[in-house]
């Protein structure tokens, strides 16, 4: 739990508190009522300017680039510590990361990590196939001397819209030689190449842009390749990791605001002139949202330190606390709802952003019933996890 932090860690809290209190808060109070309403540049602006004096928004940056590629158990607990605030501006804190491209090399690294890094260019996810009974084979990639033809389908491209790449995971077929063995592979596809078409473009009812996209005959030269063939799934899944991790930590900081704001609610004057929180029922539900908020946080900072001590694989444990934790969270935002009445369904109140939020958090890098079959297969044919 975070009552045990390292002391370095328990530092870089306090610091992210203080960059919360002293420059974010002040600053959001300069935003528009409308939660709606786009940031205005120059607060975006000075909530990262403030942000790198205060040593955040380089954890998430490789140390060749000026970061300082913080630990899980780090990056776990500033992550919470800025979701607990509920702050529109929280999205300005952190630097873009490298993602699937973290060890490119080479061309690969001079034309798009370095950029990318320098926030020149834009990079978009390209790993959720198409479902259902017509859907297509999953995307491949046939050789042709030094290129790669690329077909296939992407079906949800988050941020795809105004990404100037993708890195797209792709079933590479066997070619003619021993050095070109079959295998997935990550592959780097510029959004202006012949061949890619975004089918469409949608939004997610927390307020997410995506796009569904189309690949016909994309010719890509081999350099492209992040790594190796037959590396793609695991590079994916490293960086899938990664990010349910932070998913875990969001959820727990959402969960932490949510059980304050409803705290302040009961416990605050009421029109029947009885505190709502004197009564049973009302006692009942808060006292549930703390235990599951409670549970939540234990089971976050427990894997978050199974994967800073590395050796054993801890994939099973992220996927438990991904899924218990995005799980939890909407069932505290919804009894705070319950309990703060209807008014917080309107639209505009805090909870009302947060329960939308909170309900895609269970689909975000695998649906929840889609990690537990993984869970349960890792355990039963591969003896992973410590569950």
């Amino acid at each position: 739990m975070p009552e045990s932090l390292p002391t370095a860690v328990a530092v870089l809290r306090d610091q992210m508190q203080s960059l919360i209190d002293e420059q974010l808060r002040p600053l959001e109070e300069q935003l528009s009522d409308d939660p709606t309403a786009a940031v205005p540049a120059e607060i975006a602006q000075a909530a990262r300017e403030h942000s790198r004096q205060a040593g955040m928004w380089a954890m998430t940056q490789p140390a060749d680039f000026g970061g300082v590629e913080a630990g899980t158990l780090a990056l776990t607990t500033v992550r919470e510590t800025l979701s607990a605030a509920n702050l529109r501006l929280g999205r300005y804190v952190f630097g873009p990361g490298p993602g699937v491209l973290a060890s490119a090399e080479g061309q690969l690294r001079d034309a798009y990590l370095e950029p990318a890094m320098r926030g020149e260019k834009r990079g978009a996810f390209a790993f959720t196939e198409p479902t259902g009974a017509d859907a297509p084979r999953p995307t491949w990639a046939a050789r042709d001397g030094d290129e790669f033809v690329i077909t296939g389908r992407k079906a949800f491209v988050t941020g795809g819209a105004t990404a100037d790449y993708y890195t797209a995971l792709v079933n590479v077929e066997a070619g003619d030689g021993p050095d070109q063995p079959e295998g997935t592979a990550m592959i780097v596809i510029d959004r202006e190449s012949p061949g890619v078409t975004i089918e469409r473009e949608f939004r997610s009812l927390e307020g997410g842009d995506h796009i569904a996209m189309r690949l016909e005959a994309v010719r890509v030269p081999a350099w492209h390749v992040v790594g190796k063939v037959g590396e793609g799934m695991p590079r994916a899944l490293r960086n899938i990791g990664n990010v349910r991790m932070s998913v875990a930590a969001q959820a727990c900081g959402i969960a932490q605001w949510s059980v304050g704001f409803a705290e302040d609610h009961i416990t605050s004057a009421h029109r029947t002139g009885q505190r709502l929180a004197d009564r049973e029922g009302v006692r009942l539900r808060y006292a549930e949202m703390r235990i599951n908020a409670f549970a939540m946080r234990s089971m976050l900072y427990r894997t978050a330190r199974l994967v800073e001590e590395g050796g054993d694989d801890a994939v099973n444990e992220v996927m438990a606390t991904k899924v218990f934790c995005t799980e939890q969270v909407g069932q505290i935002v919804d009894q705070a709802v319950q309990l703060c009445g209807g008014g917080s369904l309107i639209e505009g109140h805090p909870l009302e952003r947060l329960y939308r939020e909170v309900r895609s958090m269970r689909f975000i890098e695998g649906a929840s019933d889609i990690l537990r079959i993984n869970i349960a297969r890792g355990r039963i044919e591969f003896d992973s996890g410590r569950l």
